[in-house]
């Protein structure tokens, strides 16, 4: 059995997320969610030059890929 995956309610609606554009882009024509950097769970349906980026996405983004991975296991050691 596949567990329905739950996306995230809250500020979605606010803010434009950054995740890989072709996973975005694959959402958008399938209807699948996609994880952002900051960890934002949703299927995108607008268009994001409409809102603000999310300010953790653009901090997260700033860091780089290894910024981004020493940050996450550093969270995961903490938890």
């Amino acid at each position: 059995m596949v567990e329905p995956v739950v996306t995230n309610d809250g500020d979605h609606e606010r803010f434009a997320h950054y995740a890989d554009r072709d996973k975005i882009t694959e959402a958008m024509v399938t209807g699948t969610p996609v994880v952002a950097l900051c960890g934002k769970v949703w299927v995108p349906s607008r268009d994001p030059k409409k809102y603000p980026v999310c300010p953790e996405c653009k901090r997260l983004y700033e860091l780089g890929p290894e910024g981004r991975m020493n940050e996450w296991r550093d969270r995961s050691q903490q938890s």
